[in-house]
């Protein structure tokens, strides 16, 4: 008995196994799915008429059953630091924002897993927009080869680490972004290193432990933002049901299962959380979290939220403090903020 399909569908939403079973029920033969698999995953084609080491008889068939909901490049700024910008359409005619962030060593696409975002953070534009859905592996993907392709066609370099840090909580759209790593690492997709990504959350304690769990080979990242449930509270709301200490236990739990490197963010905020108390609760947290690296960030404002950025002899101050404890410390500067693609600026308002 065939398998009905009453309507196009994108054919990245079926398996290797799907594929050729479907194939081999219409008179297909199963190895074809293997080559379709690699002009979706390792070429990235966008149509059925580039696979051309499949008949044209094949070819139709899919063509007459599936299309390949591909996403499409409606806008691209390109900020005075290089940074790139774009607005990227989806097949439902959705727009989402990914970042391109070049240095003189590393070429990093930032890129979004929501439509919007669910959580509420004060400091970030997208957390003042309502969720629409969740992205699917395949949107996560086209993204990376989107922002892949212009790092080696403006700036011929190759794209060397991906950054889930755009528009969306990711561990809230866990099973989409665990399967796009998966087609981004895999040997029979882009073949890139699991670490070279790193997932960004806001803070869902339960989906960390559930990453260790799963045993991802991919590094982590937590919007701290504070060391100290009151203030966290304030800026992040998802901490009242994610407190410091149950994000305290499930990171110990991830690097246990793992080894994988974990990242604090966090930004400092004028007279929120920048005094050597606020850098005092930091360490006390960090120091408990084994292996871990804290990445002091600059604010970039936004016009829904009063949050100013500290100034710099307050920032140099609360970085020293931190490396006077031995804790291993990067200040981030900010990139794109003319253009608004800097840390939590993304929002789709040049679309």
């Amino acid at each position: 008995m065939q398998t009905v399909l009453a309507e196009k569908k994108d054919v990245r939403k079926l398996s290797l196994s799907q594929l050729k079973d479907l194939l081999v029920e219409r008179g297909e033969q199963g190895f074809r799915a293997k080559q379709i698999y690699e002009w979706l995953w390792k070429k990235s084609a966008t149509s059925f008429d580039q696979m051309t080491n499949l008949s044209l008889r094949t070819r139709q068939l899919l063509a007459e059953h599936f299309e390949i909901r591909s996403l499409t490049v409606t806008n691209q700024q390109v900020s005075s630091d290089k940074t790139i910008k774009s607005a990227f359409r989806l097949y439902d005619g959705k727009l989402i924002e990914g970042v391109l962030i070049p240095a003189d060593d590393r070429m990093t696409a930032c890129v979004s897993s929501q439509v919007g975002c669910s959580l509420t953070c004060k400091f970030c534009a997208t957390g003042y927009m309502d969720r629409e859905r969740n992205l699917d592996a395949a949107e996560i993907y086209d993204q990376v080869v989107a922002i892949k392709n212009q790092a080696e066609q403006i700036y011929q370099m190759p794209l060397t680490n991906i950054v889930y840090m755009g528009m969306g909580e990711p561990l809230l759209n866990y099973a989409s972004v665990l399967q796009s790593v998966e087609y981004i690492t895999s040997p029979d997709g882009l073949n890139m290193s699991p670490k070279r990504i790193t997932v960004s959350t806001a803070g869902i304690a339960k989906m960390i432990k559930k990453l260790g769990d799963d045993g991802v080979k991919f590094n982590l990242a937590l919007s701290l933002h504070a060391a100290n449930d009151a203030k966290r509270d304030q800026i992040m709301p998802i901490n009242e049901s994610n407190t410091l200490a149950a994000l305290k236990e499930s990171l110990q739990y991830f690097y246990q299962k793992t080894g994988n490197k974990i990242t604090l963010e966090y930004i400092v905020f004028y007279q929120v959380n920048d005094t050597e108390d606020d850098a005092r609760e930091l360490w006390n947290f960090a120091k408990q979290i084994p292996g871990v690296h804290v990445n002091i960030i600059e604010y970039n404002p936004i016009e829904h939220a009063n949050y100013r950025n500290t100034d710099p002899q307050t920032l140099a101050r609360f970085a020293r403090y931190l490396e006077g404890k031995g804790l291993s410390v990067t200040v981030r500067r900010s990139r794109g903020k003319d253009i608004d693609a800097a840390c939590g600026q993304l929002a789709g308002k040049n679309q």
